[in-house]
């Protein structure tokens, strides 16, 4: 991954998010820099499953929620949403970086040929097409439900904003059932945002800041 790209991606997302200016950003930001956030992958195997991926993928995230917001919300409309579409999609993936204490991605390591009389000990190493594995420490619990579970120890998310993290997945997520019938409009705008940039673009792209708003 290129450093470059997760350095502009990192400056960006916290930029963004100090931004909304929300009670307790700060600390939040602290709290995932000391979880790994910005160094974590963003899977296992899939999009951008190396080091650094997760806040690149966070940063593209950022910029689709954004572009689409403006073109979905009314200049007003956008005025009022423009802080809650930041939070969604900068934190919508902060369980990915871990809870309670562990990482929620750890290396993937698999067997390494076959022990030898000569050499009974069995060898392992690193997965090349599948680098991260979620780590069996940690019970089966969701990364969209660690979300909202980490960044509810630092800010206070709306109503609006814990249902789209919640459901950033869609109708791909485990909460599928769950969602049919009941999809909201952040909730939707975050998983195009999302599915787009993973999908399409995995960092690719500079999420270079747009043009700031005139209040």
């Amino acid at each position: 991954m290129n450093e470059k790209l997760i350095k502009e991606s990192k400056e960006y997302v916290i930029k963004k998010l100090k931004s909304t200016k929300r009670a307790g950003i700060s600390d939040l930001l602290e709290h995932m820099e000391e979880i790994g956030f910005f160094t974590a992958p963003a899977s296992g195997g899939n999009h951008l499953c190396c080091e650094g991926g997760l806040v690149v993928h966070t940063a593209g995230v950022m910029q689709y929620a954004e572009k689409l917001g403006k073109i979905l919300y009314s200049p007003e409309d956008w005025k009022k949403m423009k802080a809650s579409v930041y939070i969604v999609a900068g934190l919508h993936d902060l369980g990915k970086a871990g809870a309670f204490n562990k990482a929620y991605y750890v290396e993937n390591m698999i067997k390494d040929g076959r022990p030898t009389k000569a050499n009974p000990d069995q060898k392992y190493k690193r997965s090349e097409s599948k680098p991260y594995e979620i780590n069996k420490d940690m019970l089966h619990i969701d990364h969209p439900q660690l979300s909202v579970k980490e960044a509810d120890l630092y800010i206070e998310l709306t109503e609006e904003e814990y249902f789209a993290i919640l459901f950033h997945d869609g109708m791909y997520g485990s909460l599928a059932y769950y969602l049919k019938g009941h999809e909201r409009p952040l909730q939707t705008l975050l998983h195009f945002a999302d599915y787009w940039e993973a999908q399409f673009v995995e960092g690719k792209e500079l999420p270079v800041p747009e043009k700031e708003d005139k209040e």
